[in-house]
């Protein structure tokens, strides 16, 4: 288990938090980890039910851009990390519920478009800028959130969405306070921990199987232009900028 995080389970729901001051950006090693417990808690019997949520300031700000910045030789760890992960949400053999409130960015978004069901904080904040991070990547899961044009300018721009906002689009559950979150994905959590946990698990597999396209397929071909994008001069200048503090120079 690593200390980015924590899981218990009870009454056949797990419920995994997220907590890595100062913006749940999780390295290379974590994101493996987090990857690995989810797989665990999927295939545990006593699971019924998975909810993710996080503690402070926001959901996930993604990856740890310093470590890259450092360590450029690592995005190929980080990648398979989020590969990993957002591949344990989709595939885990039960209903995944993510709980997100204030900025759901990156690899946020790629947790929150892996999952079943989300339920989502009035002062949550939907966006992508990983153009401004000299990446690439998670179009494939923020497309299970938004539609193809809005998908695209909020990829182009790096601009951000709000809850309110996305209740329009359809992919919220529901919309809360921040300090009901926990309670609305545990009352979701409850009725479905409550039924047969077998038909449960075979619809979830079933609903996977007719979804259009395979999403771990797209995300990998957008994969493949990350790691084009890190031989970019222009790569290195964004996440050096992002560490000064400063506005990249092109």
């Amino acid at each position: 288990m690593s200390n980015a995080f924590t899981s218990q389970i009870e009454n056949g729901i797990a419920e995994l938090v997220i907590c890595k001051p100062p913006v749940n950006a999780l390295d290379s090693t974590e994101w493996l980890s987090l990857a690995a417990t989810i797989d665990e808690l999927g295939v545990n019997p006593d699971v019924r039910v998975l909810i993710i949520r996080s503690e402070g300031r926001g959901f996930c700000a993604g990856v740890d851009i310093k470590e890259l910045d450092a360590h450029p030789e690592r995005i190929v760890k980080v990648n398979a990390g989020n590969y990993a992960t957002f591949k344990a949400i989709h595939r885990c053999q039960v209903p995944v519920i993510v709980g997100v409130h204030g900025f759901v960015l990156g690899g946020g978004i790629g947790m929150t478009g892996a999952a079943d069901i989300v339920v989502a904080s009035r002062c949550a904040t939907f966006a992508l800028p990983e153009v401004d991070r000299g990446a690439m990547g998670g179009g494939a899961h923020l497309q299970r959130l938004f539609p193809v044009q809005k998908v695209r300018y909020m990829f182009f721009t790096g601009e951000t969405v709000t809850a309110p906002d996305a209740m329009q689009y359809g992919f919220i559950e529901q919309l809360v306070e921040r300090d009901e979150l926990p309670a609305a994905t545990r009352a979701i959590a409850a009725k479905i921990a409550a039924k047969s946990p077998a038909m449960i698990r075979i619809a979830k597999e079933a609903l996977n199987g007719i979804e259009d396209g395979n999403l771990e397929d797209k995300y990998r071909w957008e994969q493949g232009f990350t790691l084009e994008a890190y031989t970019m001069p222009d790569s290195a200048e964004t996440r050096r900028a992002f560490v000064e503090k400063r506005d990249a120079s092109f």
